[in-house]
């Protein structure tokens, strides 16, 4: 039998590492259609500086439709690079989606990781939601199992949030095309778009504000 062990202090950042470093994931919501029975779709994902995840869908979308009746969700994500099935890296969020207001903001940070949504952000019928855990399932392997609590996995507000659109801007202007664009920034590293695959890199320790990510990144 697999132990399951309790979370431990570092294991809520492990989490929102592995979440950020994909950007899709199979979104389970509560059919309409079908009383409650649970629908699977493919959906792709931006961890936000809190490490909620916001999706982009419409309102056609059977998913979507779902969510309006019910914000019961769950999302699973895995190491896409990993041909071990059974042993690589995984973590299902529960939680609850809903609705989120602040559509242009949200849209210039997601775009940066999707440009290829451009042509659904424009359309009014596609729309944000935000899933906020209410607990995580994470899998690091064999025996490395966890079930993590919301509170201790999300972030509070932090300043970089703010920074991160000049921090950006600074941190590029000094970098050469084959060194790739760094489209990201958040507590937990940043990520990168080199020959147009997008890398993420792990920070050692929290960055909350830009003066501890330029610490960071000169060590």
């Amino acid at each position: 039998m697999i132990p399951d062990k309790t979370n431990t202090q570092s294991d809520p950042r492990v989490a929102r590492q592995l979440l950020r470093a994909h950007r899709y994931g199979a979104l389970s919501t509560l059919s309409k259609k079908f009383d409650g029975h649970p629908f699977g779709s493919i959906t792709p994902y931006l961890v936000d500086y809190d490490g909620s995840l916001l999706i982009l869908i419409s309102a056609l979308a059977e998913h979507t439709k779902n969510i309006q009746r019910d914000q019961r969700v769950s999302l699973i994500t895995h190491n896409q690079h990993d041909p071990h099935i059974q042993t690589q890296g995984r973590i299902t969020v529960v939680g609850s989606a809903s609705l989120v207001a602040q559509r242009e903001q949200n849209g210039k940070h997601y775009l940066r990781y999707f440009p290829e949504a451009q042509t659904y952000y424009d359309m009014p019928d596609f729309q944000f939601y935000r899933i906020v855990p209410q607990a995580l399932r994470y899998i690091g392997g064999f025996g490395d199992i966890h079930w993590i609590k919301a509170e201790n996995y999300l972030v509070p507000s932090y300043s970089l949030a703010a920074e991160e659109d000049a921090l950006l801007v600074q941190l590029n202007s000094t970098r050469s095309a084959s060194q790739g664009l760094v489209i990201g920034i958040d507590c937990d590293g940043y990520d990168l778009r080199l020959n147009e695959d997008t890398v993420r890199h792990d920070f050692p320790s929290l960055a909350l504000d830009s003066a501890q990510v330029l610490a960071l990144l000169q060590t």
